[in-house]
Protein backbone atom coordinates (compact mmCIF):
# COMPACT_ATOMS: atom_id res chain seq x y z
CA UNK A 1 0.00 0.00 0.00
CA UNK A 2 0.80 3.40 -0.59
CA UNK A 3 0.79 6.56 1.67
CA UNK A 4 -2.05 7.99 -0.98
CA UNK A 5 -3.94 4.88 -0.66
CA UNK A 6 -4.62 5.37 3.30
CA UNK A 7 -5.52 8.49 3.33
CA UNK A 8 -7.85 8.26 0.49
CA UNK A 9 -9.42 5.19 2.78
CA UNK A 10 -9.50 7.27 6.11
CA UNK A 11 -10.74 10.54 4.41
CA UNK A 12 -13.83 8.77 2.91
CA UNK A 13 -15.10 7.60 6.37
CA UNK A 14 -13.99 10.14 8.41
CA UNK A 15 -16.07 13.27 8.77
CA UNK A 16 -14.58 16.70 7.96
CA UNK A 17 -11.03 15.18 7.99
CA UNK A 18 -7.40 16.26 7.50
CA UNK A 19 -5.46 13.23 7.04
CA UNK A 20 -1.29 12.63 6.82
CA UNK A 21 0.31 9.33 6.66
CA UNK A 22 4.18 8.90 6.17
CA UNK A 23 6.18 5.64 5.68
CA UNK A 24 6.34 2.74 3.47
CA UNK A 25 5.71 -1.17 2.18
CA UNK A 26 3.96 -2.18 5.03
CA UNK A 27 5.10 0.15 7.73
CA UNK A 28 3.12 3.45 8.62
CA UNK A 29 2.13 6.56 10.50
CA UNK A 30 -1.27 8.10 10.56
CA UNK A 31 -1.91 11.12 11.91
CA UNK A 32 -5.54 11.96 11.82
CA UNK A 33 -7.68 14.80 12.78
CA UNK A 34 -11.28 15.08 13.13
CA UNK A 35 -14.06 16.37 15.36
CA UNK A 36 -15.20 12.87 14.89
CA UNK A 37 -13.06 11.79 17.62
CA UNK A 38 -14.67 13.95 19.97
CA UNK A 39 -15.09 12.78 23.41
CA UNK A 40 -13.57 9.27 22.31
CA UNK A 41 -11.16 7.70 24.79
CA UNK A 42 -7.56 7.33 23.14
CA UNK A 43 -7.98 3.41 22.32
CA UNK A 44 -11.98 4.41 20.79
CA UNK A 45 -10.13 6.81 19.13
CA UNK A 46 -7.75 4.50 17.45
CA UNK A 47 -10.31 1.49 17.12
CA UNK A 48 -11.84 4.03 14.74
CA UNK A 49 -8.47 4.03 12.03
CA UNK A 50 -7.98 0.21 13.17
CA UNK A 51 -11.94 -0.74 11.76
CA UNK A 52 -11.16 1.74 8.48
CA UNK A 53 -7.85 -0.47 7.45
CA UNK A 54 -9.23 -3.67 9.26
CA UNK A 55 -9.19 -5.76 6.01
CA UNK A 56 -5.79 -4.48 4.87
CA UNK A 57 -4.02 -5.45 8.64
CA UNK A 58 -5.59 -8.84 8.54
CA UNK A 59 -4.52 -9.83 4.85
CA UNK A 60 -0.82 -8.52 5.74
CA UNK A 61 -0.85 -5.59 3.57
CA UNK A 62 -0.59 -3.40 6.73
CA UNK A 63 1.77 -4.65 9.17
CA UNK A 64 2.65 -2.05 11.57
CA UNK A 65 0.89 1.26 11.72
CA UNK A 66 1.24 3.96 14.49
CA UNK A 67 -1.86 5.96 14.95
CA UNK A 68 -2.13 9.87 16.34
CA UNK A 69 -5.29 11.43 16.40
CA UNK A 70 -6.52 14.74 17.08
CA UNK A 71 -9.49 16.84 17.54
CA UNK A 72 -9.41 20.07 15.59
CA UNK A 73 -8.86 22.20 19.01
CA UNK A 74 -6.34 19.58 20.18
CA UNK A 75 -4.66 19.80 16.67
CA UNK A 76 -4.36 23.60 17.34
CA UNK A 77 -2.96 23.42 20.62
CA UNK A 78 -0.18 20.29 19.34
CA UNK A 79 0.90 22.18 16.42
CA UNK A 80 1.69 25.49 18.67
CA UNK A 81 3.88 23.42 21.19
CA UNK A 82 5.61 21.77 18.42
CA UNK A 83 9.76 23.08 18.25
CA UNK A 84 10.45 23.89 15.15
Amino acid sequence: MTPEEIKSILLESLENAEVMVEGDGSHFQVTAISNQFDGLRPVQRQQVIYGLLGEHITSGTLHAIGIKTFTETEWQSAKKLQVS
